[in-house]
């Protein structure tokens, strides 16, 4: 009966074994492969549960998901043949999963080797066919495109799909920024007197025209001023005539009188004889007295 008993035990044990065995499960963020005798037997697998002969196939599991390289800042020559120092990530997932096996053995490692080596290569030659200006105020947007074009056409090969390639610096050797930045000063300096050239000569400009409105004014005002001086003393010679004709007795006498309290003002004493055209009223008025 004890022998019984445990004869069930071990059969029980190894259907369990060979059912646990038989069984495997995908998750969703997985890429499965099927091997048979380390040959592939099946490679596209659905996320679920699925089954394989125990003991003679093995599962491979890979991340499907989106990974990160961070490559090593490198060295770069553009088209001025100048270095720049580059540091860039990548990013990029598992495309074909039988592919990237038989190409890569299915090391991650040697997948992230041979990526960077594309990546430089890529960015080798985008650089190289644009200035440093190009590159640092560029469509950067535009040159990472054609990097992951052309870096796509050989991952595709591994069973690799760049998804992203992204430049997160780019240096200058001190070499080349000290010369870069004496070349960037040199063309501020030669943009900041063009512009202060620009302004004197439109000051120069203003000023001239200034002293031309000035002038045109001036002699403007001057000719009304004379004008108007030259109508007023006619209509005061006018009215002076009139005045005159009117009663010439009287406005002698009166013109005399204005003369004679503009001459005789203020405290001072002064004795003369009375004689002479200018004090001819006085003589009239003495003898007019008597």
């Amino acid at each position: 009966m004890q022998s019984r008993f445990n004869l069930f035990i071990f059969i029980a044990f190894i259907l369990a074994v060979t059912i646990s065995a038989s069984v495997f499960f995908v998750d969703e963020r997985e890429r499965v492969i099927l091997l048979k005798l380390g040959q592939i037997e099946r490679a596209d697998y659905e996320p679920g549960l699925h089954f394989k002969m125990p003991f003679v196939n093995q599962v491979r599991r890979f991340d499907g998901r989106i990974l990160s390289l961070d490559a090593t800042p490198a060295r770069y020559l553009t088209g001025e043949k100048k270095n720049l120092i580059v540091d860039s990530f990548i990013l990029w997932r598992i495309s074909d999963v039988a592919q990237y096996f038989r190409s890569m053995g299915g090391d991650e490692e040697n997948a992230k080797l041979r990526l960077s080596q594309i990546i430089k290569d890529g960015l080798r030659a985008e650089f190289g066919r644009r200035s440093i200006q190009e590159v640092v105020s560029g469509d950067r947007d535009q040159m990472v495109a054609g990097l992951m074009r052309s870096a796509n056409e050989t991952s595709a090969e591994f069973g690799i799909e760049i998804v992203n390639v992204r430049i997160k610096r780019i240096d200058l050797p001190q070499d080349v920024s000290a010369s870069v930045f004496a070349r960037m000063q040199a063309e501020r300096e030669r943009v900041a007197k063009d512009l202060r050239s620009r302004g004197a000569e439109e000051a120069e400009k203003i000023r001239s025209d200034a002293d031309r409105q000035r002038t045109v004014i001036l002699a403007e005002a001057r000719r009304q001023a004379e004008s108007l001086r030259g109508e007023g003393d006619a209509t005061a010679t006018d009215v002076y005539a009139s005045a005159y004709g009117q009663n010439e007795e009287f406005y002698s006498l009166y013109r005399r009188l204005n003369a004679y309290q503009n001459i005789f003002q203020g405290d001072d004493l002064m004795v003369i004889e009375p004689k002479g055209d200018f004090f001819k009223r006085f003589g009239d008025l003495d003898t007019s007295s008597q």
